[in-house]
């Protein structure tokens, strides 16, 4: 493991940040990896699967078994992991202007066009040499103009010329679920199963430019401007939940970590037995499908149902009591499916989303992603 220290803008004179990556397998072999945890810096359950997955990496390197690069960094968010308010910390957005750190992210594919026309041929392998190469350029043009920024434009840059991005998050209380772009749903199908997940949510387009769809679009929207022109699915990227907040242990982290070893067995990217692929536990949905379930009212929530249940449209998902007076009214879900995440506070407002159920019929539009 080779280990590095990147230096990222100071907050304030005398305040300064670093970015810590680990490094294992041969630079610039194939496939490259890219794992990042903690873009919410205060979602800790991918942090701790990120620990687990260095020690296992660290145990495959001194065997001699890694094939390919595999670039890890295990908390990718030092600015959000230094903030709190009152004690309590705040990580999903900056404090400075209230962005949530896993948006935003520049969308360089009109730039990226201009350079590689002239320069794509009828080989797939060279006409992602010059995708890649384009992207990081393109990329390394961004002029930043804020702390946060730099932090994204360094994350980036790592990851844009990854075979595989896997982006480790949590939800509230939630269930094992991942996001991911349609084309890339079947190659990432063996790692839900592997990890277990029971919601797989894809979309071409989320809305408001998360980290993942930076480094997976590209791929697809470039093949459909050049139909002429072999250009594969080179990244496959994926936003990986592993469930809530509270979900924080080695028990979960530990095989949690080996399921990632195992697809990465699976690619290529880690020499082994080739482990058999357990059976899907839920088959891709659209994200446009994902429904919320929305508090009529405000108060206390009593919820009827918990995270993995299977719902059905109308059907009650919670009750909302006013503990002033003691009247309740009941939250609906809005589609069949699996309701695959709900809020951790017991009490919400009126109007606030308490839950999400994956759906299979495409419902909404616009922006898919929530704040």
């Amino acid at each position: 493991m080779r280990t590095e220290q990147i230096r990222l803008s100071p907050l304030a004179p005398g305040a300064n940040l670093s970015l810590t990556i680990h490094r294992f397998g041969t630079a610039g072999a194939r496939p490259r990896v890219y794992v990042q945890a903690a873009l919410h810096a205060d979602e800790i359950p991918g942090m701790i699967v990120a620990h687990h997955l260095r020690e296992q990496l660290l145990a495959l390197e001194a065997e001699g078994r890694i094939e390919g690069e595999i670039v890890l960094v295990p908390s990718a968010n030092p600015i959000g992991l230094a903030q709190k308010v009152l004690g309590e910390p705040v990580g999903r957005f900056d404090l400075s202007n209230g962005m949530n750190f896993n948006r935003g992210y520049p969308n360089v594919i009109a730039e990226a066009t201009a350079r590689v026309e002239a320069l794509l041929t009828g080989e797939a392998d060279t006409n992602v040499r010059v995708i890649r190469d384009a992207l990081l350029i393109e990329l390394s043009e961004w002029k930043t103009a804020s702390a946060a920024e730099v932090l994204k434009k360094t994350l980036l840059e790592l990851a844009i010329d990854a075979d595989y991005v896997f982006d480790l998050h949590c939800d509230s209380e939630a269930v094992m679920h991942l996001y991911t772009h349609p084309l890339s749903s079947d190659e990432l199908a063996p790692l839900a199963a592997f990890l277990g997940a029971k919601a797989v949510l894809v979309a071409d387009v989320s809305g408001d430019d998360p980290f993942d769809e930076a480094c997976s679009r590209p791929w697809a929207e470039l093949a459909g401007r050049f139909p002429d022109r072999p250009i594969p699915m080179a990244c496959h990227a994926t936003t990986l939940e592993f469930r809530g907040e509270m979900d924080v242990s080695d028990e979960l982290a530990r095989p949690d970590a080996a399921a990632l070893i195992s697809f990465l067995i699976l690619r290529g990217v880690i020499a082994g037995a080739v482990p058999v692929v357990p059976p899907a536990q839920c088959a891709p949905t659209p994200l446009a499908g994902s429904e919320p379930v929305i508090a009529p009212a405000s108060g206390m929530v009593i919820f009827r149902k918990n995270v993995g249940d299977t719902v059905k449209a109308g059907e009650v998902v919670a009750d909302i009591v006013d503990p002033l007076t003691g009247n309740a009214l009941q939250a609906h879900s809005a589609a069949d499916g699996i309701m695959f995440a709900r809020i951790l506070l017991r009490f919400a407002s009126e109007g606030q989303r308490i839950a999400k159920v994956a759906g299979t019929t495409v419902t909404r539009t616009g922006k898919l992603l929530g704040a």
